[in-house]
């Protein structure tokens, strides 16, 4: 994809110039055509075998369940191939406690001899009757989020966290001085496969995943139920299919890797979208790219990236920047921070869920830092509500023992989402992160909060303006 307009040919032109380790920056390998982005990088008969594994339906016997929600990673991510985005839309639930902090559900399984909690997902399936997970009325707080594309996300992993960092920073100064509304929050999340370190988050709605494995593996568990190395811990073992080694998802003997490490593979060897050059070409189209900018869109949707130099060492020193994925130029539309634009569904990221924290030891923290609380305010006065609250804070922090992590910034993400991308947007048959607008017209006008003076511009323009901005949309 290239620049379009003057703004955007010097901002090119100025990155072109500044790369870390003096390599001039090119373009990223663009297709729905399943081929790998370099041979030399991933192999066209690895490639294969990785989108074969990514392909593949599990069943019981492979470790699936009790509690899923597909049966491979292709059953969430296939349109129009495969690693692409899906109409496929899941449940996440839960409730504020008495201090206003949000907390995962507590859903009863097996006629209530079971709770599964520190989760937000609700599992749409289950290997048997007892193990059907329900929402119980006392989990007010209910939104669903549909699948994400995650074509070219091995470039977005390749965006060192500075770059990230930035464009959070630039924006908040402006923010900070009255010149705009906007101010995105860089997360910094575990990388599960670097003990002890962070990384600014990227993958995911709530930006809860910064490294490819560790979202493959967060998948395997929580959307298929298969336990790994990186996540070894069963939701729940009623109904588990007798005789599955634990866990489920081992090294092959031959090659040493695992199912989460072939999908990691995938995606980091997968094309990014592609642009309908053709349409993308035309007058109105040209003209709307413009006013895309002049709309105020591509504050949030940035236009263009550029990757980590080759050899940059990311995720807390567990991941090298391969050549095939360093200085690249990508054209993602997002800046894949966490925003407020009016359509937050309340949910915070749950660490047990996502980063295999023991929900028994942090409800046992809370307990023993909140109960002196409880004991000495009674009913809990705005002032012992806060402290509470802090306390809660500190606790979730001591138990994760992350560099840089902060519980408190995860609560404070509950209502923002993170930017979507817009590359592939012409694939996509619903709109936003719930699905629930159809055209784009529609998702435009959702937007508030952070986005509502670019939603107050969008309005403002003439009949004919709105059309161009929406062909240029409707060619990504």
């Amino acid at each position: 994809m290239k620049p379009n307009h003057p703004v955007l040919s010097i901002l090119l032109a100025l990155a072109l110039s500044v790369t870390a380790d003096g390599a001039t920056p090119t373009e990223a390998p663009a297709g729905f055509d399943d081929q790998t982005i370099d041979p030399a990088y991933v192999t066209v008969a690895d490639h294969q075998l990785d989108k074969d594994k990514f392909d593949t339906v599990e069943r019981g016997s492979d470790g699936l369940g009790p509690l899923y929600n597909a049966q491979s990673c292709r059953e969430c991510h296939q349109n129009p191939t495969t690693g692409a985005v899906s109409q496929v839309a899941e449940l996440r639930v839960g409730h504020l406690s008495s201090d206003h902090r949000f907390e995962a559900a507590d859903i009863p399984i097996n006629g209530g001899r079971e709770i599964i909690s520190g989760r937000t997902l609700v599992n749409d399936r289950a290997l048997c009757a007892q193990a059907q997970e329900r929402v119980p009325e006392q989990e007010k707080i209910r939104a669903l989020r549909l699948s994400l594309n995650t074509l070219g996300d091995g470039f977005v992993e390749a965006l060192a966290d500075e770059t990230l960092r930035d464009l959070s920073e630039k924006q908040c100064a402006a923010f900070r001085q009255g010149k705009s509304q906007v101010c995105g929050q860089a997360l910094r999340v575990p990388v599960l496969e670097a003990p002890k370190k962070t990384a600014i988050g990227r993958f995911g709605w709530k930006d809860q995943h910064a490294s490819l494995r560790s979202f493959a593996a967060d998948a395997y568990l929580n959307e298929m139920g298969i336990t790994n190395t990186l996540l070894p811990t069963e939701i729940t073992k009623t109904c588990m299919a007798a005789g599955v080694p634990e866990p489920n998802d081992t090294p092959d003997s031959t090659t040493g890797l695992e199912d989460v490490d072939h999908f990691a593979r995938f995606m980091r060897a997968a094309k990014v979208p592609p642009r309908d050059e053709a349409l993308f070409a035309t007058a109105p189209a040209q003209r709307g790219s413009q006013l895309f900018n002049k709309v105020g869109c591509d504050v949030c949707h940035t236009r263009m990236l550029i990757t980590a130099a080759a050899g940059s060492k990311l995720l807390g020193d567990s991941y090298t920047v391969p050549a095939a994925l360093g200085d690249k130029i990508i054209h993602p539309f997002s800046d894949f921070l966490l925003h407020d634009v009016g359509t937050g569904d309340g949910i915070a990221i749950a660490v047990t869920e996502h980063f295999g924290v023991s929900h028994a030891q942090i409800a046992a923290e809370y307990g023993r830092v909140l109960a002196p609380l409880v004991r000495r305010t009674g009913e809990p006065s705005t002032a012992a509500r806060a402290a509470s609250k802090t306390e809660a804070f500190d606790a979730v922090d001591r138990i994760m023992a992350r560099e840089g992590f902060s519980y408190k910034e995860v609560q404070d993400g509950r209502n923002r989402l993170r930017t979507p991308p817009l590359w592939g947007l012409r694939t996509h048959s619903r709109l936003m992160h719930d699905g629930a607008s159809v055209r784009l017209e529609d998702a435009i006008l959702r937007h508030g909060n952070e986005a509502r003076a670019s939603r107050r511009r969008f309005q403002q323009l003439g009949a004919a303006q709105k059309h161009d901005l929406l062909v240029f949309l409707g060619s990504l």
